[in-house]
């Protein structure tokens, strides 16, 4: 018997025409989960710090708790800004050996995007994603109520992904 030789596949030789692509609209839009749902399985621990606390103190608390930001709170836990690591950094090299004694305050970013639990996370990861931050604290009825992160979210994605390939993979075998 003569050996057959090999010939690539052509356009139109499979038999399934349908195609499967991932992009990051793909994978989290038809997921309509909610902020409150990732909360439910991180917790809603938020870690704070006062305005005129010390940089320094920042870096304590954010080396203990193994985090990348603090929100910023006032005596009633009202949020008043965000630090994160980034901005200590920046700051170091404007400042090199004077950035630990200073306040809080004057480092915070006041402007802080926030979402609620209702928000869904394909809107967080985008309002993330364009204005290039990795931290968002969660307010429900104006009040702190958690804080999530771009990994948080990744992480969340990618665990129910897993889900819904283990369960085509049931549905092909069974």
């Amino acid at each position: 018997m003569a050996p057959t030789s090999y010939q690539a596949p052509m356009r139109g030789d499979k038999e399934d025409k349908h195609t499967y692509s991932q992009s990051a609209e793909s994978n989290l839009s038809h997921s309509q989960t909610t902020v409150a749902k990732l909360l439910e399985g991180k917790g809603d621990a938020i870690f704070a710090v006062r305005p005129n606390d010390t940089i320094g103190h920042v870096v304590d608390v954010l080396k203990e708790k193994h985090i990348g930001a603090l929100v910023v709170t006032d005596q009633n836990g009202d949020l008043q800004g965000i630090l994160s690591e980034r901005d200590i950094v920046r700051r170091m090299a404007e400042t090199p050996g004077h950035t630990l004694p200073q306040e809080v305050s004057a480092l915070m970013t006041t402007a802080v995007k926030s979402c609620t639990p209702d928000d869904y996370l394909h809107d967080v990861l985008k309002t993330m994603s364009e204005g290039r931050f990795r931290h968002m604290p969660v307010l429900k009825d104006g009040k702190l109520a958690g804080m999530i992160t771009v990994g948080d979210v990744v992480n969340y994605r990618l665990k129910e992904l897993e889900y819904e390939t283990l369960r085509m993979k049931q549905m092909i075998v069974g």
